[in-house]
């Protein structure tokens, strides 16, 4: 299903035609079978060459290596490359929160040394927010920084971290003055990944994937320079990032060809059979209604930035419908394949990807932010709804009995 913008001009045509035609010739065949590390240097090569034609950064500013070019031109490579499989995984966190961040909030040294490497593939991203003590409350976090002469000690351990296996820079949050509130004593800065001191370990879900990582930083030495933003300020650096986090979920275009697609719900209900049920139609149809409306949705948000009116809060009513997404397509898998959906031939892969679709897409109720967060952020700062009571805002952070420190004693 493609959105397809009947308003479009010559040249947005004309560069949709292009992004088509390149796609056709260079597109990869699926990595499926591949080790994990040919799967990823064939990745670099894919993103390399996107970068090389034009196609990476499609709306970031030129200066920092973007095509400096609007909305209209991301919407129609977004369209076309949902006709394939890209393996642009790997670089999702960086080229959707992290890059955006640098973009915002970075120095011009950030933005030359980090951000080119990013587009072309060369350099991994991945994101240190969450904690094992502070998980949507991310202002709870207790990974200490401590600054020693003009670099910053780094003490703690982040958890699910996306990417951390094979990343080579994070976006790092931490606790720099324990004695101001938890949301006015965090800073933000850039850390090696491969530096000494960092340790990174897959955590398994479900589906037998290890895609999240916990992480340990023990005396982890962060150059001065690498502070995103200011000192301080790592709360309004995180909500930067977050806000581009949740418009690049809520904006995610999966390929048509992905088992929760509706495409491909319609078609596993043909070859169940089903098609021609009244309730597996209505089902069907329902999810198409979402699935096109959410893409409205998000060529909207786009088309608002570009005026100068970027998304904020509303960034999290695409995440959550993003989320609410999946859960339907979910539900019309196991209706349309019922008893198949538990049991299938070992040599059925398209089956296989279905049951590894139903059994990841659950997270996106919780990865960005859980869904009950989002229904805070737009009750809040969108509907104008009154906060829920926070008696700790105004409370030094060493106080609270947060984390491990209510075996601590409050240390």
């Amino acid at each position: 299903m493609t959105v397809v913008d009947t308003t479009q001009d010559a040249a947005t045509q004309e560069y949709r035609d292009a992004v088509r035609a390149w796609l056709g010739a260079h597109a990869p065949a699926p990595f499926a079978g591949l080790a994990a590390d040919e799967q990823l240097r064939r990745s670099r090569e894919f993103q390399a060459a996107l970068f090389d034609a034009g196609f990476a950064g499609i709306t970031w500013p030129k200066e920092v290596g973007g095509q400096g070019l609007g909305p209209a031109a991301q919407q129609a490579f977004s369209d076309e490359a949902a006709e394939f499989d890209l393996p642009t995984y790997p670089f999702m966190i960086g080229m959707g929160m992290c890059g955006p961040t640098i973009v915002d909030l970075g120095t011009p040294e950030q933005r030359t040394r980090y951000l080119p490497k990013l587009l072309r593939g060369e350099e991994i991203w991945c994101q240190l927010f969450s904690e094992p003590g502070a998980g949507s409350d991310v202002a709870g976090l207790q990974a200490r920084a401590v600054l020693d002469g003009d670099h910053w000690v780094v003490n703690g351990q982040k958890v699910w971290t996306t990417n951390a296996q094979f990343a080579d820079f994070g976006a790092l949050l931490v606790r720099t003055d324990p004695d101001r509130p938890k949301h006015a004593g965090l800073t933000m800065m850039i850390v090696d990944m491969h530096g000494p001191g960092v340790t990174v370990r897959p955590l398994k879900d479900m589906s037998g994937r290890a895609p999240f990582n916990e992480v340990y930083l023990d005396d982890v030495r962060v150059p001065g320079e690498n502070v995103l933003g200011e000192v301080g300020r790592g709360w309004q650096a995180a909500v930067t990032m977050l806000g581009h986090e949740r418009v690049s979920i809520g904006a995610t275009r999966r390929p048509r060809s992905n088992p929760l697609e509706f495409a491909s719900l319609a078609e596993l209900a043909r070859r169940a059979g089903v098609a021609g049920d009244p309730a597996r139609r209505e089902l069907l149809a329902e999810l198409y209604a979402h699935e096109r409306a959410l893409e409205l949705l998000n060529t909207r948000m786009r088309q608002e930035t570009a005026a100068g009116n970027p998304p904020g809060a509303r960034g999290s009513v695409a995440k959550l419908a993003g989320a609410l997404q999946l859960r339907r397509a979910i539900e019309a898998a196991g209706r349309i394949a019922g008893a198949d959906a538990v049991a299938w031939e070992s040599d059925d892969a398209r089956a296989a990807e279905l049951a590894l679709g139903v059994n990841s897409a659950p997270a996106s109720s919780i990865a960005g932010g859980t869904n009950e967060v989002q229904h805070n952020i737009i009750g809040e700062r969108i509907l104008g709804l009154p906060k829920e009571p926070q008696v700790d805002r105004d409370v030094p952070f060493r106080e609270l009995k947060v984390g491990t420190q209510r075996e601590e004693g409050g240390r």
